[in-house]
């Protein structure tokens, strides 16, 4: 369930309106994810800023829209993809022009193997562009040690 908050403030349970800026940060997160599923790398490539950040499975960080393009080309080669993602949790600054979302990170039989965290930057334009993107693995805890 998508839990909306602004400022570290949970919003009263009621509609959400198109104007509202929490809606629209996790529906951009939502239609950035869908890129995968729908195996579109153009669509993937334009939702990154150009001074983009990713820390995110690689040794270092990925830094600039190119060099992030260029480690997720192959995420979207297959036929099928090799992971789903969609937010949980989405905060908006009160200016509504800066955004993080998170949530799990599914692989293709549905099993949680990390969360993601992604900072979005509301540009003059109007259009949402990810600036940070993070994740950690989710611990296997239904695993016993021996």
């Amino acid at each position: 369930m998508l839990r909306p908050f602004i400022l570290g403030l949970a919003l009263a349970a009621g509609p959400v309106h198109a104007a509202d800026p929490v809606k629209e940060a996790g529906d951009t997160e939502r239609a950035f994810a869908a890129t995968m599923k729908a195996r579109d790398f153009a669509a993937f490539q334009a939702f990154l800023a150009d001074e983009a950040v990713f820390s995110w499975g690689s040794p270092a960080p990925l830094v600039g829209k190119e060099a992030i393009a260029a480690k997720w080309k192959k995420y979207y080669e297959a036929k099928e993809a090799p992971f789903a993602w969609e937010p949980d949790k989405v905060a908006v600054l009160a200016s509504g022009t800066l955004a993080v979302t998170s949530g799990p990170v599914r692989d293709p039989s549905g099993k949680v193997f990390s969360r993601f965290s992604s900072v979005w930057r509301k540009e003059p334009s109007g259009q949402w562009k990810i600036v940070f993107d993070t994740g950690e693995p989710v611990c296997d805890c239904a695993k016993k040690p021996n």
